[in-house]
């Protein structure tokens, strides 16, 4: 399998990749995300749980540019990320999927990843109209990319497939290769398993995890299959209203008394 081009950090590089310090998110009166320290390694597989409601999604929209934080900043490979707008995230090597699927219905899976390629092409609207070598050189480029990705994600026998005529496992699949299409250095997953059977999760699983050791992605993800995260993760970092409540290893934190009371249950944790 051929490595996708995703700028990627080696995982042997040393120190953190995104570093919030006193990350706070308001809205009106309601605090969603209270004080929060949290840092990830490069090369990393970090999972962010908790409760509903607890701004583990609210947190990633800080991250992302769609949600400025009202105190505290967030630093991406150095860069300030606090104020960026989220296509400028974007271009600093962030990337996102979503918890509710976010496709084009009614584009193709190869039409959905060409999307994802759009910014980092150098063509304009009037090379479109004029139709010079470079830009039918820089299309078909960007056409063998984007099939070199659904073949990464096990699809580009469906690649003229539209979009919402893919199972769903299929379809988060796709959103995953149109995130990589970017080109990140950080690849957020937001509740990628969710509605999956315990195959898909499987699947899915095995191939967040050759992300990160095959191609040298860092990796940050909300999930509620704790089956998972304490399978996939480096470390996990416990969110409950707000507030960051426990991080460590998944032992630790399974085994940790305020992650037990607020979240998992302690039958989660003698199963472990």
């Amino acid at each position: 399998m051929t490595a996708p081009s995703t700028a990627a950090v080696a995982p042997t590089q040393s120190g953190d990749l995104l570093v919030a310090s006193s990350c706070t998110k308001r809205f009106g009166g309601l605090v969603a995300v209270s004080d929060v320290n949290f840092a990830i390694p490069r090369g990393g597989i970090v999972s962010l749980i908790g409760p509903n409601g607890a701004g583990k999604t609210t947190f990633f929209n800080m991250i992302t540019g769609l949600y400025v934080p009202t105190e505290g900043t967030i630093k991406f490979d150095g860069a300030e990320l606090t104020g960026l707008k989220p296509h400028e995230v974007v271009r600093l090597g962030v990337a996102r999927t979503f918890q509710n699927i976010r496709l084009f219905g009614n584009m193709s899976a190869e039409e959905n990843v060409l999307v994802g390629l759009h910014h980092r092409l150098k063509g304009r609207w009037f090379g479109a109209i004029l139709r010079p070598p470079s830009i039918k050189r820089e299309e078909a480029e960007a056409h063998d990319r984007a099939m070199e990705l659904l073949k990464l994600v096990g699809l580009d026998a469906r690649s003229q497939t539209l979009a919402r005529n893919l199972p769903y496992g299929d379809q988060r699949r796709l959103e995953i290769a149109r995130a990589l299409a970017t080109q990140p250095k950080l690849l957020l997953l937001d509740e990628p398993t969710a509605g999956m059977n315990p195959e898909e999760t499987r699947r899915l699983t095995d191939f967040v995890r050759q992300l990160r050791d095959q191609f040298g992605l860092t990796i940050l993800l909300i999930e509620h299959d704790m089956k998972v995260v304490m399978g996939i993760s480096d470390r996990v970092t416990v969110l409950d209203h707000g507030e960051k409540i426990a991080e460590g290893s998944p032992a630790e934190v399974r085994a940790d008394t305020h992650v037990i009371e607020a979240y998992l249950g302690r039958g989660a944790a003698e199963a472990g």
